[in-house]
């Protein structure tokens, strides 16, 4: 199973599974995540979730959907999303993420149709039962798109792109105008630049004052957007960020604790140790260790097989 790591840092660019076919097909859990909650991020692409095991809360631009076993949900593109769970436990789904160059370039009726359904005035979600004919069509296909992906045989790329197109128009089908829509547009713009700031920034000193000035609003709108939005204050999105890049250093990198606490805009590595172990329940040497510990038993398993 790959990594869905690349969810955690707002990328706009996905790991898609094939060269040239932005589409992106593949089993993901919640254990993978710090704290099992993926960070809020946002892309050009649709996404569609599917439990197949468990449950968990899904977060859409600050809305907070539940979803059991067997169910699913829509996301449309640029809106702030990200699974979790608050009870710390694991849930498997598949996940499908379809970038509009699928397409192809240029204008064209399909794009047009693209802007027109996948747009910012348009639902920014639409949950997804078993009970309702259309939506249990698009959980099948969404199983068979992944067998398609990692059938044993090389997957065919005109089928995957076919039923990524079908996902696409059936769901666009059902998709409705929002109701009020200008000024939440420019409220996500707002969030959006405010993220975007973090996310370049992290590893320096960032005060409220500048994530505010990022979105061109003051302090206090600035904490009511992000707790609709993102469902946080900003200041616990910009820990919960700069933690997640020190994972990835501490699993990807040699660079000593100090060094990893410095480049990921902590004060002191003793400093990023107590926020570390606050918000993953251990120290960075011993998280260090116990990636290294895993990666090598998954290794083995897969020379087993």
């Amino acid at each position: 199973m790959k990594n869905l790591e690349v969810f955690s840092d707002l990328s706009e660019r996905l790991d898609y599974n094939l060269p040239d076919l932005p589409l992106y097909v593949r089993k993901g859990s919640l254990h993978q995540f710090n704290n099992y909650a993926a960070a809020a991020h946002w892309h050009s692409d649709v996404e569609f979730i599917y439990v197949l095991k468990g449950s968990m809360d899904f977060s859409v631009n600050g809305h907070i959907t539940h979803i059991e076993q067997g169910n699913g949900i829509f996301v449309s593109s640029r809106r702030l999303h990200f699974g979790f769970s608050q009870d710390h436990v694991d849930c498997l789904f598949i996940v499908v993420v379809i970038h509009p160059t699928l397409l192809g370039e240029g204008v064209s009726p399909l794009q047009t149709y693209w802007d027109e359904k996948f747009s910012q005035i348009t639902d920014d979600f639409v949950s997804l039962t078993n009970q309702v004919a259309w939506q249990q069509s698009i959980l099948l296909s969404l199983q068979t798109i992944y067998d398609e992906m990692h059938c044993t045989n090389s997957p065919n790329p005109l089928r995957l792109a076919s039923q990524a197109l079908s996902l696409c128009a059936l769901i666009g089908d059902h998709l409705q105008p929002k109701v009020g829509q200008p000024e939440d547009i420019q409220l996500w713009t707002n969030v959006q630049k405010m993220t975007n700031f973090i996310r370049q920034h992290y590893e320096q000193k960032i005060t409220l004052e500048d994530i505010a000035s990022a979105g061109t609003v003051c302090r206090s709108r600035c904490c009511t957007l992000f707790n609709k939005y993102v469902g946080q204050t900003p200041n616990t999105y910009l820990t919960r960020y700069r933690i997640q890049k020190s994972c990835e250093m501490l699993k990807e990198t040699k660079r000593s604790i100090s060094e990893i606490a410095l480049a990921c805009g902590f004060q002191s590595g003793s400093y990023f140790t107590s926020i570390f172990r606050k918000q993953l329940g251990l120290v960075p040497q011993d998280y260090r260790k116990q990636t290294k510990s895993n990666n090598n038993l998954a290794e083995i398993n897969q020379d087993k097989t």
